[in-house]
């Protein structure tokens, strides 16, 4: 018997500060997040991060805290709802970090008889610290709890063509006014972890135009694949390449991140009389801390501070019919036997 597993990163289990507390030593202490010898990261995240970022993490979840809980887990159970309406499948759902756990999901999977799990990692790009670690997680609680079953995984769809018009889509009411720019803004990742994923280990990161150029490296570059996202929807939405820049957000601490940096962007755009700006952040399916607080709260201040007059904040696709159009085909080429991939996680740096 087949069943579903939608597997997102995760979110702490109140605005407590304990809660959040819990939710970020689980999160920063995994490998592929801070990929430092185990000693090291441990210091740093129960010593150091964890501890200070605590207080200042749950007054922003507090901020964006519905009365049904996290925004994110919200979201990705109304996308639950709305495929049981299309399948007569077990669909469950699982986080990387906090509740539902990865383990339960797997196990309530089981109690309902599934031999074959469908995993969708709700993450569109390639990245060590998202879709790498999610799927291996999930490999490793299958591995435990019930390793006769099958696993396929879904791939990253960065470039699909039905996740592409999706997007475009929720973006098409933004962009009626006239608007001076628009800001593509992904989750930053250290530049070390984009280099870790490159098989030759001597192409990513090497030239100004290596994700233009390409290489079997990019089934696993997290860079390229959110510059092809950006390229098929400013394509797919008229845009012109001077009209638009791709940003990352949320680095931690001083190595180097992939740049330019949202905020820094935000606050000179309007030095260069772009003070009417539209921002969309195509890595994120669902609106969470880092779309609703980060973008929706702190970018706009940033940029309104700067000089900037209107700031115009495209929501993610939560549970937008289009969003699950995409997900019910994912899961009809499942059915089909027609996925370009199936095999267990791509790890080439295991």
């Amino acid at each position: 018997m087949q069943g579903i597993l939608l597997l997102n990163l995760g979110s702490p289990d109140s605005t407590d500060t304990y809660d959040v507390y819990q939710y970020l030593r689980e999160f920063l202490n995994d490998p592929r997040v801070i990929d430092y010898p185990v000693l090291k990261r441990k210091a740093l995240v129960e010593g150091i991060i964890a501890p200070f970022r605590a207080p200042d993490s749950a007054e922003a979840y507090e901020k964006i805290w519905t009365d049904e809980g996290s925004p994110l887990l919200v979201y990705t159970y109304a996308v639950q709802e709305k495929l049981e309406e299309r399948f007569d499948l077990p669909i469950e759902v699982g986080m990387r970090y906090g509740n539902p756990t990865t383990a339960s999901a797997i196990r309530a999977l089981k109690a309902k008889g599934v031999d074959e799990i469908f995993l969708i990692p709700l993450y569109p790009h390639y990245a060590m610290s998202s879709y790498e670690t999610a799927v291996a997680h999930a490999q490793d609680c299958l591995e435990e709890i019930a390793p006769e079953t099958e696993l396929v995984v879904q791939p990253p769809f960065y470039d699909d063509e039905d996740y592409i018009d999706a997007l475009a889509t929720i973006a098409e009411p933004y962009l009626d006014d006239e608007f001076d720019h628009m800001l593509f803004s992904y989750h930053g990742v250290p530049v070390r972890q984009v280099e870790a994923t490159d098989p030759s280990g001597c192409y990513c990161m090497k030239s100004k135009d290596c994700c233009k150029k390409k290489s079997p490296a990019h089934a696993f570059c997290y860079r390229h694949q959110c510059y092809a996202t950006t390229w098929e929807l400013a394509d797919r939405l008229g845009i012109p390449e001077d009209k638009y820049t791709v940003t990352f957000q949320s680095r931690l601490g001083s190595d180097p991140w992939l740049q330019p940096f949202t905020d820094k962007t935000l606050e000179r755009l309007p030095s260069r009389n772009k003070k009417r700006v539209v921002v969309i952040s195509p890595a994120f399916v669902a609106d969470c801390l880092e779309t609703i607080e980060e973008l929706g709260m702190e970018g706009k201040e940033d940029f309104l501070e700067a000089g900037g007059k209107e700031y115009r904040l495209i929501p993610c696709l939560n549970d937008h019919p289009k969003w699950i159009d995409v997900l019910e085909r994912f899961i009809r080429d499942y059915q089909e036997g027609t996925l370009t991939y199936d095999g267990p996680a791509p790890n080439p740096h295991a």
